[in-house]
């Protein structure tokens, strides 16, 4: 019986560690989703105006003051159907400068303006590219796999590289 009881403790030993192993590839893969997921989320707040225009008002602001978080200036439409507005509210950022011109898409049903044109779009996946490079570094470390990891940690650099040089 020593004999059987012997060659069993290599067999567990292997089951336990293919358990570990399938429990830490789950729950960092499951953490690496739920990043990306966060990620898409918080980009889709402003990049759906920006992405998907048909119907909605688009124009141009003039932004005259700045106070806080927020600017706002007239908004002149350049869309069929919308209507001129004195005063809208852009979002406050590096993007946003007082005295300039910028491309925008009004929000349904508010004053509110997100930009438009390629530095809108990327402006709005800024998010993304956030989530992209912290996904990176749950993969290489959590999944162990690398290569998967330079291309999302790419992915993150291009898009943010590309969203600052639009802006």
């Amino acid at each position: 019986m020593p004999a059987t009881a012997a060659s069993s403790r290599p067999a567990a030993r292997q089951t336990s560690t293919a358990a570990l192993r399938f429990g830490r590839l789950a729950a960092m893969g499951t953490v690496t989703v739920v990043i990306l997921i966060a990620g898409v989320w918080a980009s889709w707040g402003s990049a759906q105006y920006v992405m998907l225009t048909k119907g909605r008002e688009r124009g141009t602001v003039e932004v005259e003051r700045c106070a806080g978080d927020v600017c706002s200036g007239p908004y002149t439409p350049s869309s069929h159907g919308s209507v001129a507005r004195d005063r809208v509210d852009i979002e406050h950022t590096v993007a946003v400068r007082k005295g300039q011109r910028y491309a925008v898409v009004v929000k349904p049903g508010t004053r509110d303006v997100v930009r438009s044109g390629p530095a809108g779009v990327l402006y709005s996946w800024v998010p993304m590219g956030g989530a992209l490079l912290l996904a990176a570094v749950v993969v290489a470390g959590g999944l162990r796999r690398t290569r998967f990891a330079w291309v999302l940690a790419g992915s993150g650099v291009a898009l943010l590289t590309a969203a600052f040089v639009t802006v």
